[in-house]
């Protein structure tokens, strides 16, 4: 199975990445049909997310976004467009650096 690793630095704050993080959610839920579950700590949050084809986690502290995702056989021949994408996403979900 493919799998895409992507990581972003930020200068949000813990509170900030959490809403960053509950707007992901949101467009992951509605747009791709994810489901999608929070395990909120301390110093690092933890939101699992899967559907048919797709699995992964976001990991988010006060400086960072980790998001790793495992695609199915049938996806993995769109990895590329498919990173690009949720880079995009990502990127524009936590605004200009």
């Amino acid at each position: 199975m493919p799998e895409l690793h992507i990581q972003r630095e930020h200068r949000l704050g813990l509170d900030g990445a959490r809403q960053v993080a509950q707007r992901w959610r949101e467009q992951a839920e509605q747009e791709w049909g994810m489901r999608c579950t929070s395990e909120p700590g301390e110093a690092v949050d933890c939101m699992r997310f899967e559907r048919s084809g797709v699995s992964g986690e976001l990991t988010l502290s006060d400086t960072r976004f980790d998001l790793k995702i495992k695609l199915g056989f049938l996806l993995g021949a769109y990895s590329a467009k498919i990173e690009e994408k949720i880079k995009a996403n990502l990127d524009g979900l936590l605004g200009p650096a």
